[in-house]
């Protein structure tokens, strides 16, 4: 373990004794997170009676997918706000931040998407190979385990070298004046290394949600809806996520299975349905087989 991470029991920069004070929080998280579900499920319903059951069943394609790679999204956000220390009323402001900036960014990712297969059918195919690999290349990895060193950061030492910055928290602020001088906090440095991160992950994202649906309103829909859980689910993952054990492996799995749909769209015309039931299946055996404890 990483010095910057030292003194953190579980790896996620919360202590147990953290995780008893936290309890609270967590239970509304978990029905924020539970709400949010129930209206991803009606927007598929409102897809169902509006376009037909094609359209719904790309959107909770698309809407399973993007969860998925958000649950690991946030994974990478607890190790980084352990690597800054970030106080707990800190990460709240920042994951408020972050979730705006990663549904713009989604949204400008996948406008330019289907931008370029109206111009350029073929990059499907790139779109394809480039998840095959990240599949292949999660599960080669699924038993390492994962740190952030601030000081290793590309992302953070760009920041400091391009502004001036101050060295600590000041409570909510992203500047402050010191000396006469207008610095960047800490905290906007966290922000910034956030987003960063959340742009490496929609590059998986655009691929993988293309996969399942062609549609510009189908596509974003189920990006935003998922998106919008960010915050909620990293308080519920903050305190459950070593029990998910396997739910790397499905990620993986998946990713590697729509890259494979769509490398094999000329020959062989996977229906959705198939799609959706594979990636929901596969989410399912994952959740259960972390419930026993076991790792795949």
């Amino acid at each position: 373990m990483p010095d910057d991470m030292a003194g953190h029991k579980n790896g996620f920069g919360t202590s147990r004794q953290g995780s008893r004070a936290d309890a609270a929080p967590v239970r509304a998280a978990l029905w924020r997170c539970a709400l949010l579900l129930a209206l991803s499920l009606a927007t598929a319903g409102v897809f169902w009676r509006w376009r037909g059951a094609e359209a719904a069943q790309q959107y909770l394609a698309g809407y399973l997918v993007e969860l998925g790679l958000s649950v690991d999204n946030v994974l990478v956000f607890m190790l980084i706000f352990a690597g800054f220390r970030v106080p707990s009323d800190l990460q709240r402001r920042v994951l408020s931040w972050g979730v705006w900036g990663a549904m713009i960014m989604r949204g400008g990712f996948l406008l330019a998407g289907f931008g370029l297969i109206r111009r350029f059918h073929a990059i499907l195919y790139v779109f394809g190979a480039f998840l095959l690999l990240a599949g292949i290349r999660l599960i080669r990895r699924r038993n390492q385990t994962p740190d952030f060193n601030p000081s290793r950061s590309a992302a953070a030492r760009f920041i400091r070298r391009h502004l001036p910055v101050s060295d600590r928290y000041h409570g909510h602020r992203f500047f402050v004046v010191e000396n006469g001088r207008r610095l960047a906090t800490l905290l906007l440095i966290v922000l910034l290394v956030i987003e960063a991160t959340d742009l490496v992950f929609a590059l998986d994202s655009l691929p993988a949600v293309i996969a399942v649906t062609r549609s510009t309103l189908v596509a974003i829909t189920s990006n935003f809806f998922a998106i919008l859980g960010l915050r909620s689910l990293y308080f519920v993952l903050r305190e459950y996520a070593p029990r998910f054990v396997a739910l790397k492996t499905g990620l993986a799995v998946i990713l590697a299975f729509i890259g494979a749909t769509m490398l094999l769209e000329p020959w062989l015309a996977i229906p959705t349905s198939a799609k959706l039931g594979f990636i929901g299946g596969t989410l399912i055996v994952c959740l259960m087989a972390s419930r026993k404890g076991a790792k795949i």
